[in-house]
């Protein structure tokens, strides 16, 4: 049922402040980061490329998912959790990650059906870590000819990186196409 939800342009969300009930959303205008204007600071491509953190796919999942939903008010439920394990063991969501020095310092998870990433939470413990692991994964989304990532809100974060609001009905567009 959520890989149907992403393909028509929903996701879910668990509201903690009704039980972790779980609601699905379909924005009005939608975050998304085009990846051919894809903006990296200098410093933070220097920093990328000095081999400070190492950056792996999928290899602390769960790790990534309950770090992510380790806030005072989180969207991520345990009911969200086990839905993204279930999803990730049938090749569907991916987490990025950074580590340094055998530590899981930051990453970011998400879904990908067709030539889309649908980015669900990030997360940092270590300056930067959250950005590289984002850089890691829209390198990896252009070798792979991704054509959408998906960041369902924007702020002002991402806006740094060149994400940007569209209306739902654009998205959607961009969804199909990335869909075929």
């Amino acid at each position: 049922m959520v890989l149907y939800a992403y393909t028509k342009g929903m996701f879910p969300m668990a509201h903690s402040d009704e039980d972790n009930a779980i609601y699905w959303h379909e924005p009005i205008m939608r975050g998304i980061i085009p990846l051919d204007a894809f903006k990296v600071s200098k410093n933070l491509r220097r920093l990328y490329r000095s081999g400070k953190f190492d950056q792996y796919i999928n290899r602390d999942f769960e790790g990534v998912i309950r770090q992510c939903a380790a806030r005072e008010e989180t969207w991520i439920s345990e009911d969200i959790i086990e839905v993204y394990l279930q999803l990730h063991e049938m090749g569907y969501a991916h987490s990025f990650e950074t580590w340094y020095e055998g530590k899981l310092v930051g990453g970011l998870y998400g879904v990908a059906k067709g030539r889309a990433f649908f980015g669900e939470s990030m997360f940092h413990v270590m300056t930067d870590a959250s950005k590289t692991a984002l850089v890691f994964l829209v390198e990896f989304l252009k070798e792979k000819h991704f054509t959408l990532l998906d960041t369902q809100y924007i702020t002002d974060h991402l806006r740094s990186f060149g994400g940007v609001e569209i209306p739902q009905a654009a998205y959607l567009e961009l969804l199909e196409e990335a869909l075929m």
